[in-house]
């Protein structure tokens, strides 16, 4: 029924944008259909292309409730994911909707891009924009004291390693305290050796590798993570969540395992999207999770 749905509107954005939406990129016409869904409560774009630092994609747009009192909102940050070639904050516009419409003033940011970059530069620039929204949120509706990270695949990395490495923040000023906590949909968390070109590209002439993988960094005062895995994803391999897992309980960390049975890699993002919102509970289960550790 969903399904189709979701193929209805489509032909119906084909007919009236024209036929050159049909080489848009997969995000960016799950984002068309999401928009014109009806969203869980009404939500509004505050900002758009707001600059956090000076290089082209360091920008972010920011979404928030259309009904909001005087009380500052709890914040996420939300990164795509794209396996840090691609993606862009436009195309993920129906993450920052979504969890606007559930009490969030919701931030997605840009990042650079291999080839142009290799890590470490896109965790740095995931980081200053954690800077940018401790320093600037309250303008927006937004509690500084209450900001957590979301993001799905190379995005949820980018999350996960903010989470658990406090030096990238501690080297720009901010507190790693900062974050309160963290919600990782299929999160690549522990994958070396490097076995494909684009974890090859993006961290191969690191000389440490161990330094480019989550677990590496588990740690016992580390902020509460919700560890979202499908357990069909062929993209991240099942393995990477239920060994940061293993890790953290060692270390005695706070986290939550959530397996689901079935899904796919990106079936937990789409869980996010209005059309698809039935088809995995990520997003009631990480507003639940964001929500009670953002107090």
């Amino acid at each position: 029924m969903i399904r189709n749905v979701v193929f209805g509107l489509l032909g119906a954005i084909l007919l009236a944008v024209g036929y050159g939406y049909f080489f848009a990129s997969p995000p960016m016409m799950l984002n068309l259909i999401d928009k014109m869904m009806a969203p869980d409560a009404p939500v509004e774009q505050i900002a758009e292309g707001l600059d956090f630092g000076t290089a082209p994609r360091q920008q972010l747009d920011i979404w928030a409730p259309a009904k909001r009192g005087k009380e500052k909102l709890p914040v996420v940050i939300f990164y795509y994911g794209g396996a840090w070639i691609k993606g862009s904050r436009q195309e993920y516009a129906f993450a920052g909707r979504a969890f606007a419409a559930n009490g969030f003033i919701a931030v997605v940011p840009d990042y650079r891009l291999v080839p142009g970059v290799v890590f470490p530069i896109f965790v740095q620039d995931s980081a200053l924009a954690v800077k940018w929204v401790r320093d600037n949120i309250a303008a927006y509706g937004g509690d500084p004291d209450r900001i957590t990270l979301s993001g799905h695949s190379a995005g949820a990395y980018n999350a996960a390693i903010l989470a658990l490495d406090g030096h990238y923040l501690k080297e720009i000023g901010v507190d790693p305290r900062t974050v309160r906590a963290a919600a990782l949909f299929a999160a690549p968390l522990d994958f070396y050796p490097f076995d494909g070109p684009r974890s090859r590209a993006a961290f191969g002439a690191w000389p440490k590798p161990a330094e480019t993988q989550p677990v590496t960094f588990a740690r016992a005062d580390a902020p509460p993570l919700f560890i979202a895995q499908g357990t069909a994803d062929d993209v991240v391999k099942p393995r990477n969540a239920p060994r940061l897992a293993r890790r953290l309980k060692a270390v005695g960390a706070p986290f939550v395992l959530k397996l689901y049975p079935g899904k796919s890699h990106n079936d937990l993002v789409m869980g996010l999207s209005v059309p698809f919102r039935g088809n995995a509970t990520t997003l009631a289960d990480s507003v639940a999770f964001l929500k009670a550790n953002s107090r």
